[in-house]
C-alpha cells in the first residue's frame, strides 16, 4: 500500500513539475532539478558511453523511485517500502534482466564470451565463476538497499523511544543523506552493469 502511495505521489509531483516548467524563465527548483539530471547524464556518459545515454530514463526512474521510497520513512507513521525485501528485489531483478537482454541484443550468442575470460583453457572454470557473480548482483542490490534502510529505521525508532525528539533529530538528517546515497549507488551500479553488457568481450 505504501509503495503504491509513493508511486502515485511521484507521478502526481512529476505531472505538476512538468506543467510549471518553462524554457524562458525557469525557476530555481527547475534549474536545480535540471542540474541534477545533467550531472547524472554526464556521469552516465562517462560510465556507459554515448550508447548508454538512451537508457538513462530507466536508470533515473529507478533512482527516483528508490530515493522517494527511502525518504518516505521519515514521515511519522509511514514505513519505507524499501524495508520490504520484495520491494528492493523488484528493481534489482529488472536491472539484472535488462542488462542481460542488452548484452544478447548487441552481441548475440557471442555475449557468452563475456563469461569465458581471456584464457580459453580456463573458460569452463571462468564461466562458472562469472555465472555465480552475475546472479549475485541482484541479490547484492536487494540486500544492500534492504539492510541499510532497515538498519536506519531500527536505530531511529530505538532512539526515539529512549530520548524523544532531540536525539533522533540528527539521525533524521543522516537517514535523509543515506537514503539519497543508496539511490545514487543503485543507479551507479546499474550503469556499470549496462556498460559491461555493452562493451566488447576481451
Amino acid at each position: 500500500v505504501i509503495m503504491l502511495t509513493v508511486v502515485r505521489f511521484f507521478i502526481i509531483c512529476i505531472g505538476l513539475v512538468v506543467r510549471r516548467m518553462t524554457a524562458e524563465m525557469p525557476s530555481k527548483g527547475q534549474l536545480a532539478m535540471e542540474g541534477v539530471v545533467r550531472y547524472m547524464y554526464d556521469l552516465g556518459e562517462s560510465v556507459m558511453g554515448r550508447e548508454g545515454l538512451k537508457y538513462m530514463p530507466l536508470i533515473l526512474g529507478i533512482g527516483f523511485y528508490v530515493a522517494v521510497s527511502n525518504l518516505s520513512g521519515l514521515i511519522p507513521g509511514m514505513t519505507p517500502p524499501t524495508m520490504n525485501m520484495n520491494t528492493t528485489a523488484a528493481p534489482a531483478i529488472c536491472v539484472f534482466l535488462f542488462y542481460q537482454y542488452l548484452g544478447f541484443k548487441k552481441h548475440g550468442f557471442h555475449y557468452i564470451n563475456h563469461f569465458m575470460g581471456p584464457i580459453k583453457v580456463l573458460a569452463p572454470f571462468m564461466f562458472l565463476i562469472e555465472l555465480i557473480g552475475h546472479f549475485a548482483r541482484p541479490l547484492s542490490l536487494t540486500m544492500r538497499l534492504f539492510g541499510n534502510v532497515t538498519g536506519e529505521e531500527i536505530v531511529i525508532t530505538i532512539l526515539f523511544m529512549l530520548v524523544p525528539f532531540l536525539v533522533p533529530l540528527p539521525m533524521y538528517f543522516l537517514a535523509c543523506f543515506t537514503g539519497l546515497l543508496q539511490a545514487f549507488v543503485f543507479m551507479l551500479l546499474t550503469m556499470v552493469y549496462i556498460a559491461g553488457a555493452l562493451e566488447e568481450s576481451h
